[in-house]
Protein backbone atom coordinates (compact mmCIF):
# COMPACT_ATOMS: atom_id res chain seq x y z
CA UNK A 1 0.00 0.00 0.00
CA UNK A 2 1.07 3.57 -0.92
CA UNK A 3 2.47 5.18 2.62
CA UNK A 4 3.13 9.19 2.73
CA UNK A 5 6.96 10.13 4.05
CA UNK A 6 6.46 12.58 6.55
CA UNK A 7 9.05 14.37 7.77
CA UNK A 8 9.24 16.42 11.07
CA UNK A 9 9.16 20.28 11.42
CA UNK A 10 11.81 20.00 13.80
CA UNK A 11 14.02 17.78 11.52
CA UNK A 12 13.47 20.27 8.77
CA UNK A 13 14.25 23.26 11.02
CA UNK A 14 17.62 21.10 11.92
CA UNK A 15 18.34 20.38 7.96
CA UNK A 16 17.76 24.16 7.34
CA UNK A 17 19.88 25.17 10.24
CA UNK A 18 22.93 22.88 9.02
CA UNK A 19 22.36 23.88 5.19
CA UNK A 20 22.50 27.62 6.16
CA UNK A 21 25.79 26.74 8.16
CA UNK A 22 27.47 25.14 5.09
CA UNK A 23 26.17 26.54 2.63
CA UNK A 24 28.72 30.19 3.78
CA UNK A 25 31.75 27.88 2.98
CA UNK A 26 30.82 26.90 -0.42
CA UNK A 27 30.90 30.44 -1.66
CA UNK A 28 34.07 30.91 -0.18
CA UNK A 29 36.17 27.54 -1.28
CA UNK A 30 39.35 27.97 -2.21
CA UNK A 31 38.47 26.77 -6.56
CA UNK A 32 39.49 28.40 -9.08
CA UNK A 33 36.26 28.83 -11.03
CA UNK A 34 34.04 27.40 -9.02
CA UNK A 35 32.33 30.54 -8.40
CA UNK A 36 31.34 30.66 -11.94
CA UNK A 37 30.37 26.79 -12.21
CA UNK A 38 26.95 25.46 -12.39
CA UNK A 39 24.40 26.71 -9.64
CA UNK A 40 23.13 23.02 -9.53
CA UNK A 41 26.76 21.53 -8.54
CA UNK A 42 27.36 24.08 -6.19
CA UNK A 43 23.54 23.00 -4.54
CA UNK A 44 24.22 19.59 -4.48
CA UNK A 45 27.79 20.08 -2.00
CA UNK A 46 26.19 21.98 -0.27
CA UNK A 47 23.61 19.19 0.53
CA UNK A 48 26.18 16.90 1.01
CA UNK A 49 27.94 18.64 3.50
CA UNK A 50 24.83 19.09 5.10
CA UNK A 51 23.45 15.45 4.67
CA UNK A 52 27.01 14.23 5.57
CA UNK A 53 26.70 15.58 8.98
CA UNK A 54 23.34 14.31 10.04
CA UNK A 55 24.32 12.29 13.19
CA UNK A 56 25.71 15.71 14.67
CA UNK A 57 22.26 17.65 13.55
CA UNK A 58 21.01 19.82 16.39
CA UNK A 59 18.11 18.58 18.00
CA UNK A 60 15.36 21.00 17.80
CA UNK A 61 12.58 20.56 20.88
CA UNK A 62 10.07 22.87 19.48
CA UNK A 63 9.35 24.54 16.04
CA UNK A 64 10.81 28.30 16.86
CA UNK A 65 8.38 31.23 14.91
CA UNK A 66 9.17 32.73 11.65
CA UNK A 67 11.04 35.71 13.20
CA UNK A 68 13.38 33.73 16.00
CA UNK A 69 13.96 30.96 13.13
CA UNK A 70 15.33 33.86 10.31
CA UNK A 71 17.76 35.00 12.98
CA UNK A 72 18.75 31.63 13.35
CA UNK A 73 19.59 31.02 9.72
CA UNK A 74 21.28 34.62 9.66
CA UNK A 75 23.55 33.34 12.59
CA UNK A 76 24.10 30.20 10.81
CA UNK A 77 25.34 31.56 7.83
CA UNK A 78 27.49 34.25 8.92
CA UNK A 79 29.08 31.40 11.16
CA UNK A 80 29.93 29.52 7.27
CA UNK A 81 31.10 32.84 5.89
CA UNK A 82 33.39 33.18 8.68
CA UNK A 83 34.69 29.78 8.48
CA UNK A 84 34.71 30.07 4.02
CA UNK A 85 36.73 33.79 4.61
CA UNK A 86 39.29 32.05 6.78
CA UNK A 87 39.44 29.36 4.06
CA UNK A 88 39.89 31.62 1.53
CA UNK A 89 43.00 33.14 2.70
CA UNK A 90 44.79 29.95 1.46
CA UNK A 91 44.31 30.59 -1.73
CA UNK A 92 44.54 34.45 -1.74
CA UNK A 93 47.94 34.28 -0.44
CA UNK A 94 49.39 32.43 -2.93
CA UNK A 95 47.54 35.14 -5.59
CA UNK A 96 49.75 37.63 -3.58
CA UNK A 97 52.79 36.03 -4.31
CA UNK A 98 51.57 35.18 -8.32
CA UNK A 99 51.07 39.10 -8.54
CA UNK A 100 54.16 40.36 -6.86
CA UNK A 101 56.33 38.18 -9.01
CA UNK A 102 54.27 38.58 -12.38
CA UNK A 103 54.90 42.38 -11.61
CA UNK A 104 58.64 42.13 -11.31
CA UNK A 105 59.02 39.14 -13.57
CA UNK A 106 57.50 41.03 -16.34
CA UNK A 107 54.71 38.40 -16.60
CA UNK A 108 51.66 40.99 -15.75
CA UNK A 109 51.73 41.60 -19.68
CA UNK A 110 50.82 37.76 -19.90
CA UNK A 111 47.30 38.02 -19.04
CA UNK A 112 44.16 35.46 -19.45
CA UNK A 113 40.32 34.98 -18.18
CA UNK A 114 40.21 34.06 -14.31
CA UNK A 115 37.69 31.54 -14.16
CA UNK A 116 36.20 32.96 -11.26
CA UNK A 117 35.87 36.63 -12.23
CA UNK A 118 35.78 36.17 -15.77
CA UNK A 119 38.23 39.02 -16.30
CA UNK A 120 41.67 39.49 -17.54
CA UNK A 121 44.44 38.63 -15.01
CA UNK A 122 47.88 38.13 -14.94
CA UNK A 123 48.62 34.20 -15.65
CA UNK A 124 50.92 33.87 -12.43
CA UNK A 125 48.09 34.96 -10.37
CA UNK A 126 45.85 32.09 -11.87
CA UNK A 127 48.44 29.50 -12.25
CA UNK A 128 48.81 30.54 -8.14
CA UNK A 129 45.58 30.48 -7.11
CA UNK A 130 44.99 26.83 -9.22
CA UNK A 131 48.09 25.62 -7.38
CA UNK A 132 45.97 26.35 -4.42
CA UNK A 133 43.03 24.25 -5.42
CA UNK A 134 45.22 21.46 -6.56
CA UNK A 135 46.60 21.75 -2.58
CA UNK A 136 43.93 22.36 -0.66
CA UNK A 137 42.17 18.38 -2.09
CA UNK A 138 45.54 16.80 -2.31
CA UNK A 139 46.49 17.72 1.46
CA UNK A 140 42.83 16.53 2.74
CA UNK A 141 42.25 20.42 3.85
CA UNK A 142 38.85 19.37 3.27
CA UNK A 143 38.01 17.24 5.57
CA UNK A 144 39.44 19.54 7.98
CA UNK A 145 36.62 21.84 7.10
CA UNK A 146 33.95 19.05 7.67
CA UNK A 147 35.44 18.15 10.29
CA UNK A 148 35.71 22.03 12.00
CA UNK A 149 31.94 21.74 11.39
CA UNK A 150 31.32 18.25 13.20
CA UNK A 151 32.54 19.61 16.48
CA UNK A 152 30.69 23.40 15.94
CA UNK A 153 27.81 21.31 15.43
CA UNK A 154 28.00 20.20 19.32
CA UNK A 155 29.88 22.93 20.95
CA UNK A 156 28.01 25.59 19.04
CA UNK A 157 24.04 25.36 19.39
CA UNK A 158 21.98 26.62 16.65
CA UNK A 159 21.85 30.36 16.87
CA UNK A 160 24.37 31.46 19.27
CA UNK A 161 27.08 31.92 17.48
CA UNK A 162 27.97 36.06 16.50
CA UNK A 163 30.87 37.69 16.19
CA UNK A 164 32.30 39.36 18.94
CA UNK A 165 35.07 42.21 18.95
CA UNK A 166 37.33 40.87 19.69
CA UNK A 167 36.91 37.87 17.47
CA UNK A 168 36.26 40.49 14.33
CA UNK A 169 39.59 41.94 15.09
CA UNK A 170 41.70 38.78 15.53
CA UNK A 171 40.04 38.21 12.00
CA UNK A 172 41.38 41.05 10.61
CA UNK A 173 44.83 40.31 12.05
CA UNK A 174 44.65 36.80 10.42
CA UNK A 175 43.64 38.32 7.02
CA UNK A 176 46.88 40.51 7.43
CA UNK A 177 48.72 36.74 6.94
CA UNK A 178 47.52 36.52 3.18
CA UNK A 179 49.91 39.16 2.63
CA UNK A 180 53.07 38.80 4.76
CA UNK A 181 52.96 34.74 3.48
CA UNK A 182 52.53 35.85 -0.05
CA UNK A 183 55.79 38.19 0.17
CA UNK A 184 57.24 35.89 2.26
CA UNK A 185 56.98 33.22 -0.80
CA UNK A 186 57.90 35.80 -3.34
CA UNK A 187 61.42 37.49 -1.86
CA UNK A 188 63.34 34.88 -3.51
CA UNK A 189 62.38 36.10 -7.05
CA UNK A 190 61.98 39.66 -6.17
CA UNK A 191 65.25 39.57 -4.78
CA UNK A 192 66.85 37.73 -8.20
CA UNK A 193 65.02 40.16 -10.26
CA UNK A 194 66.66 43.50 -7.56
CA UNK A 195 70.55 41.18 -9.12
CA UNK A 196 69.34 41.13 -12.49
CA UNK A 197 68.20 44.61 -12.81
CA UNK A 198 71.61 46.04 -10.85
CA UNK A 199 73.70 43.34 -13.33
CA UNK A 200 72.50 44.36 -16.24
CA UNK A 201 72.83 48.51 -15.03
CA UNK A 202 76.71 47.74 -14.56
CA UNK A 203 77.11 46.17 -17.54
CA UNK A 204 75.21 49.36 -19.24
CA UNK A 205 77.45 51.56 -17.48
CA UNK A 206 80.66 49.49 -18.05
CA UNK A 207 80.24 49.65 -21.84
CA UNK A 208 77.73 52.01 -23.06
CA UNK A 209 77.60 50.57 -26.85
CA UNK A 210 76.16 47.42 -25.46
CA UNK A 211 72.29 47.69 -26.13
CA UNK A 212 71.10 45.91 -23.18
CA UNK A 213 67.67 47.30 -22.80
CA UNK A 214 65.89 44.98 -25.16
CA UNK A 215 67.79 41.83 -22.76
CA UNK A 216 66.52 43.57 -19.31
CA UNK A 217 62.75 41.49 -20.26
CA UNK A 218 63.49 38.45 -21.52
CA UNK A 219 65.80 37.94 -18.86
CA UNK A 220 64.30 38.89 -16.05
CA UNK A 221 60.99 36.67 -17.26
CA UNK A 222 63.79 33.79 -17.64
CA UNK A 223 65.33 34.03 -14.46
CA UNK A 224 61.91 34.27 -12.35
CA UNK A 225 60.80 31.12 -14.36
CA UNK A 226 63.70 29.07 -13.17
CA UNK A 227 63.50 30.48 -9.50
CA UNK A 228 59.60 29.62 -9.54
CA UNK A 229 59.68 26.22 -10.92
CA UNK A 230 63.10 26.05 -8.08
CA UNK A 231 60.88 26.74 -4.81
CA UNK A 232 58.41 24.95 -6.26
CA UNK A 233 59.15 21.59 -4.27
CA UNK A 234 58.75 23.69 -0.73
CA UNK A 235 54.77 25.09 -1.49
CA UNK A 236 53.63 22.23 -0.13
CA UNK A 237 55.45 22.68 2.63
CA UNK A 238 54.38 26.36 3.00
CA UNK A 239 51.21 25.51 2.35
CA UNK A 240 50.49 22.91 4.76
CA UNK A 241 52.05 25.14 7.30
CA UNK A 242 49.78 27.90 6.68
CA UNK A 243 46.71 25.77 6.43
CA UNK A 244 47.45 24.29 9.95
CA UNK A 245 47.70 28.17 11.65
CA UNK A 246 44.62 29.32 9.78
CA UNK A 247 42.62 26.39 11.27
CA UNK A 248 44.44 26.26 14.38
CA UNK A 249 42.94 29.90 14.51
CA UNK A 250 39.50 28.87 13.89
CA UNK A 251 38.65 27.59 17.59
CA UNK A 252 38.73 31.48 18.58
CA UNK A 253 37.17 32.93 15.88
CA UNK A 254 33.89 30.49 16.43
CA UNK A 255 34.07 30.77 19.75
CA UNK A 256 35.12 26.78 20.85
Amino acid sequence: MPSDANIPLATLCSFLLVLARTSGVIVFVPVPGFSAGPEPVRVILALSFAVALFPLWPVVATMPGPVLLAGWLISEAVFGITVGLVVSFLSEALGVFGQMVGLQAGYSFASTIDPTTQADSSILVILAQSLSGLLFFSLGLHREVLRVFARSLETIPPGSFQIKPIAADALIHLGSTVFSTGARLAFPVVALMVMVDISLALLGRISPQLQLGSMTVPAKMLAGLAVVSAILAVFPAIYRAYAEKLFGALPALIGH
